[in-house]
């Protein structure tokens, strides 16, 4: 049986349907329980999972970064010397940054579009799982791959900005 109770003395109600329970059924003792903490024992599995998954997922975020910055740095250090000859010969600092970063933004569109399908795939087997399912939104993808560019290209501008704004002289002495 469900009972809507008023806000109020919620002790001195749950006697009072208890004594009008024990009145029509003497065989049947009275259990109860609230909705509200039916619903959170519910889903705290679900909540301990998306703490574990927020935890992974700051720590591979924070992984990816550190590897796409040390790439970019490497990449950006094996470059040099093509950025000094650049310079030289009149390049400017956007064609210099364009140059370094489109390599890692085409990898990382690469990257989206090839984590799309899979993860629209896990995301929608892990729905299943619920009585009341909700649509998968796409924005959200949409609002992960500006995120992975937004990175990226901070990353790479960092360090192409490094390279290209270093002396071409100091590039090219040794050659």
């Amino acid at each position: 049986m469900l009972v809507r109770l008023a806000s109020g003395d919620i002790s001195k109600t749950v006697q009072q349907v208890e004594s009008k329970w024990k009145a029509f059924t003497e065989d049947i003792p009275f259990e109860y329980s609230f909705i509200d903490e039916d619903f959170n024992a519910k889903f705290r599995k679900e909540r301990q999972l998306a703490g574990i998954f927020l935890v992974f997922t700051l720590l591979a975020i924070l992984i990816a970064c550190l590897g796409l910055f040390g790439l970019s740095t490497f990449m950006a250090e094996q470059r040099r010397k093509e950025m000094g000859i650049r310079k030289v010969l009149g390049a400017s600092l956007v064609l210099i940054l364009r140059s370094l970063s489109m390599e890692f933004v085409g990898l990382v569109i690469l990257a989206f579009l090839l984590a799309i399908p899979v993860t629209y795939f896990i995301i929608n087997w892990w729905l299943n799982g619920f009585a009341y399912r909700t649509g998968i939104d796409p924005i959200s993808f949409i609002y992960g791959g500006i995120a992975a560019l937004i990175v990226t290209a901070l990353s790479v501008v960092y360090q192409s900005l490094k390279v290209a704004s270093k002396d071409p002289v100091e590039a090219l002495k040794y050659e």
